[in-house]
């Protein structure tokens, strides 16, 4: 006895949107991943060795592979929650920006800071400074999405037809 499994054509979707969320969350951690190792909001710390103090460490190459863990996330976040609304370009922005001050808001004034004994919900130089990194984290990723969902429509479109 052989048993059907019958997918609607938005429950498909999701995995799509995830992969596609995926790809877009690590251009947008590549762009802030810079922007976090340039940024030194503290003395001579870059951003990048504080996101390795989250596993005791202050080597950049393991705060660079923490920081991308958590882009891919985000980006698989993004694909599955807003993907079917940012497939056209201005949407994408918008909704891309939007959703990397919720990640600030999440992450960076909340969750690291716990994690690491500090304050949290306060406003300072690395906070503010973070800021700019996670739009420029939401920028990256709605564009790519964008790109990316407009791409892969054209060759899905394209052969089936």
């Amino acid at each position: 006895m052989a048993t059907t499994l019958r997918v609607s054509p938005t429950t498909a979707v999701i995995p799509v949107h995830a992969v596609w969320g995926a790809a877009a969350g690590l251009v947008g951690g590549v762009g802030f991943g810079i922007w976090m190792s340039v940024s030194r909001p503290m003395a001579d710390t870059a951003m990048i060795t504080m996101v390795a103090g989250l596993l005791g460490s202050t080597n950049a190459v393991v705060g660079w592979l923490i920081h991308l863990a958590i882009a891919l996330f985000a980006g698989i976040g993004f694909g599955v929650l807003l993907g079917q609304y940012a497939h056209k370009l201005a949407p994408a922005v918008v909704l891309g920006l939007a959703y990397g001050a919720v990640w600030w808001t999440v992450g960076a004034l909340w969750i690291m800071p716990a994690n690491m004994g500090m304050p949290v919900f306060e406003w300072n130089d690395v906070t503010s400074s973070s800021l700019g990194g996670h739009l420029v984290f939401g920028l990256l990723a709605g564009l790519a999405f964008s790109c990316i969902a407009q791409v892969m429509g054209k060759r899905t479109s394209t052969a089936g037809g």
